[in-house]
């Protein structure tokens, strides 16, 4: 049963493709950096970090008996795909990984990643947040080490609000209200964009509002419970299909130049982001001359009740195909585990650490960033969501689901072919006859 699982290509995407840079554990692999010494263990590491040159660098040359062995082998679903293909093939996988949190799951139950708990994870557990390691772990198992996450808050043209006489939201009902305003106004530009490709951010909305669409454990991984069409998703859908309706926001596509384009000329005058939002803003050209960003906490459902919610995040996982379990596991633990390794991941690669001693520093705490002219971003905004934010149970096909979801939301906000309730509800037959399909048992 559980091969029918691991040979489904719903947990990931599987195409075939040839392997490149490290393949086959160090001692084969192909190095983009410098090895400081040739007589120590080496441990092969795929990893698309920005400046992440710079943290392994710095790693060798503190480390004598464990050097890395880095290599870019593509972002996001180029790399799950070589990963994939090396985990069918029972060799060409590295040591180490990164991998987005969401996906672990879909990895694990192909035993394709060590449990870090035999590795000695317990002894930095404490150096992350609650939700940051609930985010990496299932059951007593722990799959990897966390290292940046997507905190979410709302970033927003104080310069378009003060013009039309708007306060920054601080509830979803004044979001909508402030929508109204704009439209009403006349402004050339809306309030918002809801896109129907978000999947983890639409995801994290629905949490925000109380879903808990999987249950999953990986001790028992042939079991899960799904949970989709909840009232709290239902809800929430419903709120962005009526300001879609009645074009108070916009329904965008995520991610591609005509996008980007809007964030930054004054076309949607909020951006509800991640703390890796300030710097993929930074990061586009074409912004509105006197422009003036601010950053603020999400809107909430209850003021006086905050759900924090998050988006994103990555981490480091030891694959089964590692030469040196133990060595890569250090690797894992202690790349991103100095102050130094930290501020290039901040001030080079605009990571936002989950690793406390440099989350909770006065250094991050303080930063001020120029792009808000000086607003301490991480102070007024990030430090608390991440602090209030208690982990996400992904599923063992975390992939499909969000492909379901995505064709259900763009039903609803874009084609207008079905209300909320009825594209969840689809979402839920779906997802249940899949998991079905493909082996697991469903839990009540």
């Amino acid at each position: 049963m559980k091969q029918k699982i691991l040979a489904a290509g719903g947990t990931v995407a599987v195409a075939a493709a040839a392997l490149t840079g490290c393949s086959g554990g160090a001692a084969e692999a192909t190095c983009t950096n410098d090895i400081v010494n040739e007589d120590a263990t080496q441990v092969s590491v795929w990893a698309w970090y920005p400046a992440f040159e710079e943290v392994v660098d710095l790693f060798n040359s503190s480390h004598d008996d464990v050097q890395i062995c880095w290599t870019n082998a593509g972002q996001g679903n180029d790399e799950y795909t070589k990963f994939s293909t090396a985990i069918e093939a029972g060799s060409g996988a590295p040591d180490v990984i990164m991998l987005e949190s969401e996906v672990l799951s879909s990895f694990s139950i192909r035993d394709a990643l060590v449990d870090l708990s035999e590795y000695g994870a317990a002894d930095v557990e404490g150096d992350y947040t609650e939700g940051a390691w609930r985010d990496v772990s299932s059951g007593d198992a722990v799959y990897a080490i966390p290292v940046d996450g997507g905190p979410m808050g709302m970033l927003y043209r104080q310069d378009i609000l003060d013009e039309y006489g708007i306060a920054a939201p601080t509830t979803w009902e004044e979001f909508a209200a402030a929508a109204e305003t704009l439209k009403e106004n006349g402004a050339p530009g809306v309030l918002a964009n809801f896109p129907p490709n978000g999947r983890a951010y639409t995801q994290a909305l629905f949490a925000q509002a109380g879903s808990t669409p999987f249950t999953y454990d990986s001790g028992n991984p042939l079991e899960i419970g799904i949970d989709v069409a909840d009232d709290a998703s239902k809800d929430v859908l419903a709120y962005w299909q009526d300001l879609a309706e009645r074009d108070l926001i916009a329904v965008d596509e995520a991610f591609t130049a005509d996008y980007n384009t809007k964030l930054v000329d004054g076309s949607y005058a909020i951006y509800v982001a991640a703390a890796w939002g300030p710097g993929y803003l930074q990061g586009l050209e074409g912004s509105d001359e006197g422009a003036v960003w601010r950053a603020a906490p999400v809107p909430q459902w209850d003021a006086a009740n905050p759900v924090q919610i998050n988006w994103g995040g990555s981490a480091f996982a030891v694959t089964s195909q590692a030469d040196d379990p133990e060595a890569a596991a250090l690797v894992a633990k202690e790349i991103f585990g100095t102050e130094e390794a930290w501020k290039i991941g901040i001030e080079e690669a605009a990571l936002f650490p989950l690793w406390r001693p440099i989350l909770e520093s006065d250094y991050f705490r303080d930063l001020e960033y120029p792009f808000f002219d000086g607003q301490q971003i991480n102070a007024d905004v990030f430090l608390d969501a991440a602090a209030g934010y208690g982990g996400f149970t992904f599923s063992p096909f975390q992939n499909y689901a969000y492909d379901q979801l995505q064709e259900e939301v763009t039903a609803v906000v874009v084609d207008g072919e079905k209300d909320a309730g009825a594209a969840l509800d689809d979402l839920q037959a779906t997802l249940e006859a899949y998991a079905t399909e493909q082996g697991f048992e469903l839990l009540d």
